[in-house]
């Protein structure tokens, strides 16, 4: 597969899109993603996981049309207008010379996902319930009893420093789900960074 540079445009960067198709990104030297002219945009503290409302000077601003989300977390403005250059602060939220952006901090979550947190979280709460109080079930999360023996039965239990340690939880769904996303138990995501590459722009929400 060849790749040509458009005529006066400099030069080209090869990549693949979020849907899965080869493109060339230019090296325009533009400080919002190469694009024909500057985004109006702000930062926000992420993960964004999605935008409950934008509220500029008491109009509730629509996604979509009049703003989107890029990552990481970067708030576009959109339909030719801009973000306030700055504020009244001694104002409430919805007062004119106001910005407020209301959102949700997370990453979206597939059902196996749910299913492992939402595992881990029942067994949480039975923890911190009384003995005989529980009555969706007893707490299978390792305790400090590593061996038991009654009446002549002597039973071996997983050692639940040696567990915790390994990155595991003793739970077999959550720890089946941690396996699977993370097999060598990696404490950070792995990254490449290149001084000469510009990631693509990409829309996160909505």
């Amino acid at each position: 597969m060849s790749f040509q540079a458009g005529v006066g445009t400099g030069p080209w960067i090869p990549y693949i899109d979020a849907g899965g198709a080869w493109r060339n990104a230019s090296v325009c030297g533009c400080k919002s993603g190469c694009s024909c002219g500057e985004l109006c945009e702000i930062d926000l503290p992420g993960p964004v996981y999605d935008v409950v409302e934008v509220n500029d000077g008491g109009q509730v601003l629509t996604p979509g049309a009049e703003y989107r989300v890029d990552a990481p977390g970067k708030l576009v403005r959109l339909g030719g207008g801009c973000w306030p250059k700055c504020q009244d602060m001694a104002e409430p939220p919805g007062e004119p010379n106001t910005l407020t952006v209301t959102y949700r901090w997370g990453l979206p979550l597939d059902e196996a996902a749910v299913a492992a947190v939402s595992e881990l979280t029942c067994q949480l709460i039975l923890a911190c319930l009384p003995a005989g109080t529980r009555g969706c079930g007893e707490c299978r999360l390792p305790g400090n009893v590593t061996r038991v023996v009654r009446r002549g039965v002597e039973i071996e239990m997983a050692d639940p420093t040696v567990i915790f340690s390994e990155g595991r939880t003793g739970l077999p769904l959550v720890d089946l789900w941690l396996n699977t996303v993370n097999p060598d138990r990696l404490t950070s995501p792995s990254r490449v960074y290149s001084v000469d590459y510009r990631s693509p722009r990409v829309t996160t929400w909505p």
